[in-house]
C-alpha cells in the first residue's frame, strides 16, 4: 500500500551567498548583485521503506554540498544565448550585450547549465544535482522532489520535479 508521506528538510547551514546578474529576453542585464541564499527541501517516496521516507541523516549532507558548491561564487548561466563565455589565462571573461566585460578569475565563478541565474532556474539545478547525487550514493530516487530557493526573506522561488 502507498501512502502520501514526505520529509521537508531545512537547516539553517542550507545557504549560500552568491552573485549574479540576469540577462532578460531583449538582451538588457540587471546590474551585478548577491543575494544570501537559503535552501529547503521536500521529497514525497512511493513508499515507506524502513518507516521513513528516506533518512534525514542521509539528505542533509547531500543538500550541504550542493549549497556549498554555490557559495562565494558568481554564478553565470553558461547556457543563456545572449553571453559570450570564454577563457583568458585563468580568468573567464564573459561578454554581454550591453557590450560589458567581466574578467574574473576560473575560481571565483560557476558555470551553471542553466539558461539564467533566476532563483526558478537556480531551484532546478539544486533539484537536478540532489537528484543525482541521492540516486549516485543510495541508488533512490524520490518520487517527487521540491526545492525552494529564498532569496532574501519572503520571496522565493519552488521548483517541483515528479518522477
Amino acid at each position: 500500500m502507498s501512502l502520501p508521506f514526505s520529509i521537508k528538510v531545512y537547516k539553517q547551514y542550507f545557504n549560500f551567498a552568491s552573485s549574479h546578474f540576469m540577462i532578460f529576453e531583449n538582451g538588457t542585464r540587471e546590474p551585478l548583485h548577491g543575494h544570501n541564499y537559503r535552501v529547503q527541501v521536500r521529497g514525497e517516496a512511493p513508499s515507506l521503506e524502513g518507516d521513513m521516507v528516506f533518512d534525514f541523516l542521509d539528505i542533509k549532507p547531500i543538500v550541504r554540498e550542493v549549497c556549498d558548491s554555490l557559495d562565494h561564487k558568481l554564478l553565470i548561466p553558461k547556457d543563456n544565448k545572449h553571453l559570450k563565455i570564454y577563457t583568458d589565462r585563468k580568468n573567464y571573461v564573459i561578454e554581454t550585450p550591453d557590450e560589458s566585460h567581466f574578467s574574473i578569475p576560473q575560481s571565483d565563478v560557476l558555470l551553471l547549465p542553466i539558461l539564467n541565474t533566476s532563483a526558478e532556474r537556480i531551484a532546478v539545478y539544486i533539484c537536478d544535482e540532489i537528484r543525482k547525487k541521492v540516486t549516485q550514493k543510495f541508488g533512490f530516487a524520490f518520487n517527487s522532489l521540491e526545492v525552494e530557493v529564498e532569496e532574501t526573506p519572503g520571496q522565493s522561488a519552488v521548483y517541483l520535479h515528479r518522477e
